[in-house]
Parts: structure tokens; sequence; C-alpha cells
């Protein structure tokens, strides 16, 4: 880089400069052809003008005819003009310009001799302008005037030629820079071809080895990430275990004592009869307790472990689920459910699918309407929960939301998709896809 750039500058440079010479060349060339020209065309426009005032002059004096007069007059009043335009075209041009002076003064006695013929014509002298009529002397006049106008008419094509030597000098120059020029970008391109060769040789190899690490990256990432999937579907079922082996206890235990505390009030009550309103009332408020209790318990243990999954059948405990969810949060609820053919572990996807999602529902939704459809396809069972509450954005869903990551872990470990569609003010759809079971 520290040698090839300042070597292309001035490449650059001199081609620039061997181009702009060229160019100013060629253009005080052009320049001299454009004013050799206009100098020809000048002295031919002269010439005619003179043969025009020299016709109109010699038809005048053999017929006496006026109207020849009429070329010769207006003859007389261009040649001012013609000699003006050349003398000024020629005013940088010295030799040509001595010459001009030369033939301006033989113009001039050319025109003073054909004005005498033309007066001595018109005032009747005969022998006057037959003497000059006859006389060699306007002769030599011409003869003189063609000759210094063939001068220089040679010394403007002489120009001419000499600027197109010009010409030619400056374009041979340019094309020897520009063939240089060429050659040395030509050699520049391939000492560059070689040294792309060789980056691009190390680009591959260092895509390589960036290939070969993420290769072993992504392979890391995989079995991580498994491992991870494997760790939460496990930490989920333990969870589910540890649930239900609660549920069991608080079922077995606690209703146990639940229900012997009852039937031992019962017995007192019974006993006692209405000899001691006070200890009647106090019974019946411990019997309104103990079912409250009673009643308690079994939604806790239903919350933990839904015993009318096993019992029931999903249909049936989803009903169950949604009836009392609306009982409680007074949120309108429509079902829609088709028997299904899953297993055990994929009804409770279902089931805990719908909880969470009934659970966000009456947290975050305040939505007044849901409805839960579950039906079947040819190989597969879709449940879809939706509401028409505020919604929310599901591209900037908080890492925090573990309900949503929970669920979706849930349906994908087992074997199924789950679909969220959201929009603020337009409510949310949640549909998951799972496998029939075969």
């Amino acid at each position: 880089m520290a040698i090839s750039l300042p070597l292309a500058i001035l490449g650059a440079a001199i081609l620039i400069s061997i181009n702009e010479a060229s160019f100013h060349a060629s253009t005080q060339a052009t320049h001299k052809i454009e004013a050799a020209e206009s100098a020809r065309q000048s002295v031919g426009e002269l010439m005619r003008t003179m043969l025009n005032a020299e016709t109109g002059t010699r038809g005048f004096l053999l017929t006496g005819d006026e109207r020849y007069l009429k070329p010769y007059d207006d003859a007389r009043a261009q040649l001012g003009q013609d000699l003006a335009k050349l003398r000024q075209q020629l005013t940088d041009q010295p030799e040509d310009l001595a010459e001009f002076e030369l033939m301006a003064l033989d113009i001039d006695r050319k025109q003073s001799e054909n004005d005498l013929s033309v007066r001595m014509r018109k005032i009747g002298n005969d022998e006057a302008w037959k003497f000059m009529l006859t006389t060699d002397l306007g002769q030599q006049h011409m003869d003189a005037i063609r000759l210094q106008s063939e001068k220089l008419m040679a010394s403007g094509l002489a120009k001419m030629e000499a600027a197109h030597s010009q010409i030619n000098h400056s374009l041979m120059l340019s094309r020897i820079g520009i063939a240089a020029i060429t050659l040395a970008g030509l050699l520049a391109f391939y000492m560059y071809l070689m040294q792309t060769e060789a980056l691009l040789a190390a680009i591959t190899r260092e895509k390589k080895s960036l290939q070969n690490e993420r290769d072993r990256l992504e392979a890391q990432v995989r079995d991580r990430t498994a491992k991870l999937a494997k760790l939460a579907t496990y930490l989920q079922e333990v969870r589910e275990d540890e649930r239900g082996h609660l549920a069991r206890e608080l079922h077995d235990e606690l209703g146990a004592l639940l229900t012997a505390a009852k039937l031992d009030v019962a017995r007192i009550r019974s006993r006692l009869g209405s000899s001691v309103p006070e200890a009647t009332e106090r019974l019946e408020h411990l019997v309104s307790t103990l079912n409250s209790g009673i009643a308690l318990k079994r939604r806790i243990v239903e919350d933990l472990r839904p015993s009318s999954l096993s019992h029931l059948g999903l249909v049936a405990s989803l009903e169950i689920l949604t009836r009392e969810f609306a009982e409680r949060s007074g949120i309108e609820i429509k079902t829609a459910l088709a028997a299904v053919e899953l297993g055990g572990s994929a009804q409770l996807t279902v089931y805990r699918l719908v909880q969470e999602s009934l659970t966000n529902m009456s947290k975050y939704a305040k939505a007044t309407h849901a409805d839960i459809t579950l039906h079947n396809t040819d190989d597969q069972v879709i449940i879809e929960v939706s509401d028409n509450g505020i919604g929310f954005d599901t591209d900037k869903v908080a890492a925090t939301s573990h309900g949503l990551a929970g669920m979706r872990h849930r349906v994908e470990a087992a074997g199924g998709q789950l679909l969220i569609e959201s929009n603020p003010g337009q409510g949310t759809q949640i549909r998951a896809i799972l496998p029939k079971t075969r």
C-alpha cells in the first residue's frame, strides 16, 4: 500500500498532464485551423467581389447598359467591408498582413481604374474609356491581385497543414501516454490479482477455521439445549409427581381428618339436641367451617392433580375447570369440546395449558368472554383458547413471563406445537397442536 498508492497517484498525474497538454495543443491548433480557414474564405469572398466589379464594369463599357452598374455598385459597397474583415483576421499574422496590404493597394488601383472608365463612359468620352479598355494596365492589376490572393491562400493552407501536424503530434503523444499508463495499469492489476488470490486463500482458510469453530459451538449448544430440555422436562415431571403426591396426602390424610371431625360434630349435635341452644349454634358454625375446609381441600387437590382426569376423562375435567373458573371470575366462557384420543401425559398437558391460560386471563387480560374449543383432525388434536381481552405485543414478551414459556415447553415436550396470536386491544388466541396417540 505504501508503494502502490504513490505510484498510482504519480501515474494518474502523468496521464492527466499528458492529456491536458495534448488538449491545449489541439485546441490551439484547432483555433489556428479555424482562423486560417476563415482568412481563406475571406480572400475568396474578396476575389469574388473584385470579379463582380470587373464584370459589371466591362459589361457597362461594352454595352452602355446601366443595368450592369448594379453589380458594380454592389461590389464597390461590399469591397470595403471585405477588406476590413480580412485586415482584422490577419492582424496577428505580420507576414500575411504585409502581403494583404500590397493586395489592398492593387485593389485600390484597380478600383480607381474602373471608376475612371465608368465615369468616362457616362460622360461620352469614348476615346478615353476605349483606351483604358484596350490597355493591359487593368490586366496587370488583376494578375497582381490574383497572385497576392494565391499567396494568402497558400499561406493559410500551410498554416492549416502545420496545425493538423500539431494535432497529430498531440494525439500521438496521448496515445503513447495512454499505452504506457495502460501497461502500468495491467501490471498493477496483475499484481492486484496475485495479492487478491493470496488474500482469498487466507480468507478461505479463516472461514474454514471459523466454520469448524462454529460447528463445534453449535454442537455444544445443541447438546446443552437438549440436556436443558431434558432437565426441564424431568423437573416438570418431578413437579407433577410431587403435586400428585401432595394431592393424595391432602385427599387421604386431611380429608380423613376433616371427615372424622365432621362426624364427631354430628354425634355431639345429635346427643345435645336442642337442650343447649348456644352450643347447638356453635356446632352449626363448626359444621359450616368444616364444610368450607373440605371444599377448600377439594379445590386445592384438584388444582394440584385433577382427579377428574383419571376418573371422568379430559372433556369432563375441562368442563369442570371452566365452570368453576367462570363462577369465581365472572368471565363468560363458551366451550366446544370433542372427545379426543390422547394419552395420560398429553391430557395433562392440555389440562395445564387451559388452566394456565385461564389464570393469565384472570390476571392480565381484563376479558369478559372466552372461547375454548377442542377438536380432532386426521392425526392431530387441536386445543384453542381465545378471549376478548386487552391483548399484548407478542414481540415484546418479557423474559420473566415464565407462564408462556412453560406452556410452550409442555406442548413441545409432548411432540406438539404452540401458536400464540395477540395484538394490543384485539384479544389473545392460544392454539396447541398435539399428535394423536397411536
